[in-house]
């Protein structure tokens, strides 16, 4: 015998063969009556050509193009999604009480006897004809048959888990047929031998290989009379198809079967037979076979062995006895062998409880979990199994998320650290799938005692490994953990149709948007929000659910991706002025200044509840291009408004929600130090509610170069807040998380974090081409239906939604866009005016008397001398508080306690001042005492706020130490004051340079803010500043970096000389209308030098602050001559403590020929008063401006700059200061006090 290969051929029909000679009966009596397709098949095997009619031949071929996912894996209205875990554990709770249920008397097959009627006979034709034929030559075959049981225990399982998975998410179901035919065709490429056929050519015997594996389907097929008749169709090339993709074709041959649109093709080409007579609880059957088939496989019955029929489901379960399936392979044993044939079988035998067979079908159906794996049962020894499951429980719920499918393209970032998840595994824990159907004792979980493990396992899939994986046991607090527990193990509720359609009323709007602008606006960055617009109904759900909870704000700081689209769909900016900034055109604050980019602008709006009568306020932040800073600025901005609300200290009605990037979120120090603020006092906003929008790359930069840990949220976890990660293709699981994240933050006050895990359609902006970096991923990427896309075919798959509702909701919104953009078009004929920057965008402070009377100012230094009678000061403390109610009366006030009066007086005024920084309540050189402690029992008191609340008007004097933070502590004060712009917010640096740490926002917000987006800040900062031989990193503030920040008036700096000239600067600064930021180098030697303490009068008789100071000796407060200025020959222009060195000097020496002259603002630079000063000595030749800083350092350099430009006419002007150099100071003591001498000397060199 010879074999051959052959290419499946239509001439093949097997056992069609009567459907055959039907169809030619009826081509004989009407060729038209049958499809073109018979009709040339018959004509070219020498039947009559027919002459079909005109309007006949005109007509397109009849064959139908096969519709894909058709029947009953689709076409069937599918199951509502349900996620409720009570309903999702029904069918397993229904299985397990089966046996305890009451039986039913069932019907008796007595019952249906009728009268028996005989003595008929009958001719066979047509269909039953051909049969009887095709058995008469059967038996021309020589067959055998090989039989054999298999376990069906894990089929059955896992069925299950792919079932309930489709029921959830797309619908659809597969059949224990779908498998058993899969791992037959997997079985056949194993045993190739088993797909061929026996042919004779020429006489010869020839043994035919065909070239594809074919499988034949037994399909039970209606009649026009109403009978029904067996034929075999064929699902082609099986070899080549994924287990999806043999389900698809499978399901299309059975749906077109029932429609009587299956075609020749259909018929013909069969290799290898599947028969099921077990779908009529047939057990064994031994099929025939007809010629030109090689083997046929039949599948029984499945179902436990016959000697445990009357077993109870308990029992068949404490016994480990599980259901059978026999499959028989009857095979042609001329081409086809015994012990081949048995192999077959048992290699089916083996794929069925097979792991990587079962991995292989689970990712084909886009199943995310673990499937079932087969082991032998395990007697209960050692630990007992209610143990174990109690502990296969915790597992769940500790590590469940593990294995939840929360990622939306399946993609695992190679490289990234991937825990083992094996203690979710119930082998693992010693269990087996015998162990499904037993009872054990749970300790209440779910609300039982007890509870079969098949339901425990459905509980807890349902609660912890769905489209949510759930972080929280490793909270601290028990009412936390069971408040969470609870919600997640009862689910997630199925929306209403309502709520179902408004939500995909969100994402057709995300989508749209975008969509919109990427053809209007070709080209343009925008940093679309493609890939994550689920985004858009998260914020929605957190917002509404705060407008539930009758709060009064939300406040949203975020990057630049999605802004646009969350500026409009969320915070509600009008489309037209967004469509307005593409074409260059800016609104508001920003017309004077530089203005900024479009995903950079801020904005508010309003929120009404879609299914409620709440409502509430929203608030998007202005923030740069570096990621991350906007977050203590968007905290700082909230909790300014919780405190104008003031509904104590449970209130916290204003929703801090933070966005981050994945790749930020891990990357940038600035979001430790923010989320470490949460808790602290003069911090905390109740909670904020942050989103991680995860989208699995950082510009180029994949997950494995940008972070250590295995989520991008894991620092979260620190904190003691909950992490939920939510599939982003899934919105409702992600509508669900924002409402159970707003829901917690509101119940306990904390952070919470949503790592919203999406993707990004293009690259880092839309003229990027991501493939060039992440080609792998942006294959999947690519081939990635869009969210809204996915939602709709889920919705209209589960009956939820019609495809002409959901198709009117996308073009409704496309057309209002549409509209707009045409006015806008029509009405924008505007172009960008040119930029006149933000000098005077404000009116300057004039006239204000900052001045208070000696009676206030001995009320204040009296809330020093007399403490509460229940208070007692530190004996150090209680020194300094007589001195301050003496000095406060009798004069000579030192700087803290000038300071304090500030601060003090404006309370009692009505103002609301926040001091915060570090070591700030003290000072860091203990010189401020604004809160004390009582020894005793630590009782803290605040003179100055005790005289505030005292007067009953809203003033108070909030004093905080910071965490040790510069970034996040410089960055909340900033937003404290665009929260509060009545307020006088104050931020205190330890020392002066360390406020380097916080660069960011002195570049990005204090300097700028104003001219990029017209955000007025009035924020104050407080700079130790001075040379007194501590070493380059406790010397110089670095005046000359915020001189170089300084233009159009942008902020005000200064470093004032005396404690009554600093009092009535902050006083300036509180009460005047400009709203500009402060900056003053303060003191550190000073702070005790007698000389430079300030009299009563400097309070109370001095109006305002003085920019310049001229020298007393010559000229007084107010500008009168007190001394010989004829005399003077050189002006001394110096600024801060270097004053009282060179007064001492020179009153040392006796010099009547210097007047030293007092910079104490140096931005805006006085040049009027500046002027004013060296008028006064119209002998003058020089103007020596004197400073302790490097040449290269200190304000010479922006002096020397400007200062010439401003006064043309001065005298010449010369630098006293130490060498230029790259550090700001020497770190040797000795040096310094070498150093100090020279540049007093080289002052007075004259």
């Amino acid at each position: 015998m010879r074999r051959i290969p052959a290419v499946s051929t239509s001439n093949i029909f097997g056992p069609n063969a009567w459907l055959i000679d039907e169809q030619f009966q009826q081509y004989s009596k009407d060729p038209n009556s049958v499809d073109k397709e018979w009709r040339d098949y018959f004509e070219a095997n020498g039947a009559p050509k027919s002459k079909a009619p005109a309007k006949e031949a005109a007509k397109k071929p009849s064959k139908p193009a096969a519709k894909k996912t058709e029947g009953t894996t689709t076409a069937r209205k599918q199951e509502a999604r349900e996620t409720n875990v009570e309903k999702s554990v029904a069918k397993a709770q229904e299985k397990s009480a089966k046996a305890k249920q009451s039986v039913k008397k069932s019907e008796s097959p007595l019952d249906r006897i009728a009268d028996y009627k005989g003595g008929e006979e009958r001719q066979l034709k047509g269909m039953f004809k051909a049969i009887a034929k095709n058995m008469e030559e059967s038996l021309e075959i020589p067959t055998a048959t090989t039989v054999r049981d298999m376990p069906v225990k894990l089929m059955w399982e896992n069925r299950s888990m792919i079932n309930d998975h489709l029921k959830r998410t797309r619908g659809g179901k597969i059949s224990f047929t779908h498998i058993i035919g899969y791992a037959m065709v997997k079985a056949v490429q194993l045993h190739p031998d088993m797909n061929v056929r026996y042919e004779e050519k020429d006489g010869k015997p020839y043994v035919i290989q065909p070239e594809h594996i074919n499988l034949g389907l037994a399909i039970d097929l209606p009649q026009k009379d109403g009978s029904r008749a067996l034929v075999v169709a064929a699902i082609k090339e099986c070899e080549t198809k994924s287990f999806s993709e043999f389900v698809e074709a499978y399901e299309d041959i059975v749906t077109r079967s029932r429609k009587n649109k299956l075609t020749m093709d259909d018929f013909s080409g069969v290799t290898i037979n599947l028969t099921n007579p077990g779908g009529i609880g047939t057990r064994h059957s031994i099929a025939r076979l007809t010629k030109g088939a090689g083997s046929i496989i039949g599948v029984g019955s499945m179902d436990y062995p016959a000697e445990f029929a009357g077993a109870s489901a308990d029992r068949l379960a404490d016994l480990g006895v599980g259901r059978l399936v026999t499959l028989t392979s009857t095979y042609d044993h001329r081409v086809i062998q015994g012990a081949e044939s048995g192999e077959f079988l048992r290699t089916i035998g083996q794929l069925l409880v097979d792991g990587a067979f079962w991995d292989d079908l689970f990712s084909s159906m886009g199943v995310p979990y673990e499937p079932f794996r087969w082991a032998q049962d395990v007697p209960n020894s050692g630990v007992d199994k209610n143990t174990r499951v109690m502990q296969l429980i915790e597992s769940y719920r500790s590590r469940g998320h593990l294995l939840a499918d929360t990622n939306p393209l399946g993609w695992i970032q190679p490289g990234l650290p991937n825990p083992d998840h094996r203690d979710l595994d119930i082998a693992t824990h010693g269990l087996t799938i015998w162990d499904l159907d037993r009872t054990f004792n749970v300790g209440g979980f779910g609300g039982k005692e007890q509870m079969t493990l098949r339901e425990v396992l459905s509980r807890l899939r349902a609660a912890y490994t769905l489209k949510v994986g759930s972080e929280y046991t490793h909270i601290l607090d028990r009412d936390e953990r069971g408040w969470l527990q609870d919600r997640l193990e009862a689910g997630m509720p199925k929306p209403t149709n309502a709520e179902q359609k408004y939500i995909l009323q969100k994402v057709n709007a995300a989508e749209a948007f975008e969509n919109f602008l990427q053809t209007k606006y070709v080209g343009q960055k925008r940093f679309s929000l493609e890939g994550a617009e689920t985004l858009i109904p998260l914020l929605d759900s957190i917002i509404d659910t705060a407008a539930g909870q009758d709060l009064d704000e939300v406040v949203i700081g975020m990057p630049h991706r999605g802004r646009l689209n969350v500026l409009f769909n969320i915070v509600g900016k009008p489309l037209a002025d967004i469509f307005g900034e593409f074409d260059g055109n800016y609104k508001g604050g920003q017309l004077g200044g530089s203005g900024d980019v479009k995903y950079h602008l801020g904005s508010e709006g309003h929120h009404l509840q879609m299914f409620g009568d709440g409502e509430i306020k929203v608030t998007l932040a202005a923030n740069p291009s570096h990621l991350e800073a906007v977050d203590p600025v968007m905290e700082g901005i909230a909790r300014a408004k919780q405190d104008i609300l003031d509904k104590g200290p449970e209130g916290h009605t204003v929703v801090p929600v933070m966005l981050h990037g994945d790749a930020s979120f891990t990357g940038l120090g600035i979001v430790q130090e923010t989320i470490n603020l949460s808790q602290l006092r003069g911090y905390t906003n109740g909670g904020t509610v942050h989103i991680v929008v995860n989208n699995q790359v950082g510009f180029t930069t994949t997950p494995d170069s940008g972070r250590s840990t295995h989520y991008a949220t894991d620092l979260a976890k620190g904190f003691d807040c909950p992490v939920f990660h939510v599939n982003g293709d899934d919105p409702e699981a992600v509508v669900w998380v924002g409402q159970m994240a707003a829901e917690y933050r509101r119940q306990f006050g904390k952070d919470v974090f949503i790592d919203l895990m999406v993707y990004r359609l293009r690259g880092h902006n839309e003229a990027d081409d991501p493939s060039m970096t992440q080609p792998e991923l942006y294959s999947v990427i690519d081939e990635h239906k869009a969210v809204r896309e996915h939602y709709t075919n889920d919705l209209i798959g589960r009956g939820d939604l019609s495809a002409e509702d959901a198709e009117a909701a996308a073009r409704d919104f496309h057309d209002q866009m549409e509209s707009v953009f045409a006015e806008h078009k029509e009405a924008g004929k505007a172009r960008p005016k040119e930029q006149t920057g933000i000098t005077s965008s404000q009116e300057l402070t004039r006239g204000l008397d900052t001045s208070i009377t000696a009676e206030e100012l001995a009320e204040l230094g009296a809330a020093y001398g007399n403490p509460p009678e229940d208070f007692e000061y530190h004996k150090r403390v209680g020194k300094v508080a007589k001195e301050r109610e003496k000095s406060s009366r009798e004069g000579g006030i030192d700087w803290g306690w000038g300071e304090l009066i500030a601060f003090g007086s404006l309370a009692g005024e009505g103002k609301v001042v926040r001091l915060a920084g570090e070591d700030s309540r003290r000072g860091t050189f203990t010189q401020r005492h604004a809160v004390t402690f009582d020894p005793r029992n630590g009782n803290e008191y605040n003179p100055m706020h005790a005289i505030a609340t005292s007067k009953g008007n809203g003033g108070k004097f909030m004093v905080y130490n910071s965490a040790l933070t510069e970034f996040a502590g410089m960055g909340f004060e900033y937003g404290y004051t665009v929260g509060n712009p009545d307020a006088l917010v104050a931020w205190e640096a330890q020392f002066g340079d360390f406020a380097n740490g916080a660069q960011t926002i002195i570049d990005e917000y204090i300097s700028s803010g104003e001219a990029k987006w017209g955000q007025l800040s009035s924020l104050v900062l407080l700079l130790p500043h001075g040379y007194e031989g501590q070493g380059p990193d406790h010397s110089s503030a670095r005046i000359e970096r915020y001189l170089q920040l300084c233009a159009e008036g942008s902020m005000t700096v200064a470093q004032p000389s005396t404690p009554a000239n600093h009092f009535h600067l902050l006083r300036r600064q509180a009460l005047g209308e400009m709203k500009r930021p402060l900056v003053v180098f303060t003191p550190k030697s000073m702070l005790r030098n007698k000389a430079a303490t300030s009299a009563v009068e400097d309070f109370t008789e001095v109006k305002r602050f003085q920019s310049v100071i001229n020298d007393p000796n010559f000229v007084d407060v107010n500008g009168k001559k007190v001394g010989d200025t004829d005399k003077v020959k050189t002006i001394m222009l110096v600024s801060g403590k270097l004053y009282w060195d060179l007064e001492k000097k020179r009153e040392a020496d006796g010099r009547d020929d210097i007047a030293i002259v007092r910079v104490e603002m140096l931005h805006p630079i006085p040049f009027n008063r500046l002027r004013e000063a060296f008028e006064a000595y119209p002998n003058a030749t020089q103007v020596r401006f004197v400073q302790d800083e490097p040449a290269n350092q200190g304000p010479w350099p922006f002096y020397n700059e400007h200062l010439r430009t401003l006064i043309p006419d001065m005298p010449e002007l010369v630098r006293v200061s130490r060498r230029a150099q790259s550090s700001t100071a020497t770190g040797n003591a000795k040096v310094h006090q070498i150093e100090q001498k020279n540049l007093l000397e080289e002052a007075f060199d004259i």
